[in-house]
């Protein structure tokens, strides 16, 4: 296994400040694109449908939000089950929040807002699910941790944090993914990077051990995904 690349003073061009651009958009969507055919909705699925109970009520927080795709998902999965969701959908970027803000006209059981993940607001245990979704690998390891901690502080029955897997294979699959389909330079660049910025499987792992998690579950998803989650943090259901 190659070192995890990451240098701080270098970030992806989505993380750096910016107005609203044409090329922000299309950045943000492509990723869209890419959560959706390369296994980031069907991941979220299957938490849901692991987590949620018809007729049940759930307050959630999603941290790293960017353009809001996840909470969408999670609402238009609950309503046609008969779930009732409130999402706080946080990012850092303020023309990220206006962007997904755009996109979510339909979505009033989500509420955006700026902030930062590492210091989100809320008490322990406020949140009844705590979602954060290919956003490990913009932190180094002591922030890492911290969002790790984070999450589970404000998560009552459970936190689950999934990004990508750092591994040649998957440097490979993301050099001919946008050289091919998402050649935007934005699109191109971020992604190239993150996958060398991800954690490793046994590195996440140790992340998680770090951060006070214990009894934690972790497994692989495709497309060179992976998942660390953590069921009944404070409340038994």
């Amino acid at each position: 296994m190659f070192p995890r690349e990451f240098d701080p003073a270098q970030p992806e061009l989505m993380d750096r400040p910016q107005p609203v651009s044409r090329e922000l958009e299309i950045d943000l969507a492509n990723l869209v694109g890419i959560n959706r055919h390369f296994g980031s909705h069907r991941l979220i699925q299957g938490f849901l449908r692991r987590w949620f109970r018809p007729g049940e009520q759930y307050r959630i927080l999603d941290l790293c939000t960017a353009s809001g795709d996840i909470p969408r998902l999670m609402v238009d999965w609950a309503r046609a089950r008969g779930v009732t969701v409130r999402i706080e959908a946080v990012d850092y970027q303020a023309s990220t929040v206006e962007i997904a803000r755009r996109l979510s006209g339909g979505y009033p059981e989500i509420v955006f807002r700026e902030g930062d993940a590492l210091n989100a607001d809320g008490g322990a245990g406020e949140y009844d699910f705590v979602f954060c979704s290919l956003a490990l690998h913009h932190f180094g390891q002591e922030d890492a941790v911290r969002l790790l901690r984070r999450c589970r502080e404000l998560a009552r029955r459970a936190v689950l944090v999934a990004d990508l897997e750092r591994s040649r294979m998957a440097v490979a699959a993301v050099w001919l993914l946008t050289a091919v389909l998402y050649r935007e330079p934005m699109t191109k660049y971020d992604a190239r990077i993150s996958v060398r910025r991800a954690f490793s499987y046994t590195e996440l792992s140790a992340l998680a051990r770090r951060a006070g998690w214990t009894n934690f579950q972790q497994r692989r998803f495709p497309v060179a995904r992976q998942a660390v989650w953590l069921e009944a943090t404070r409340d038994a259901r």
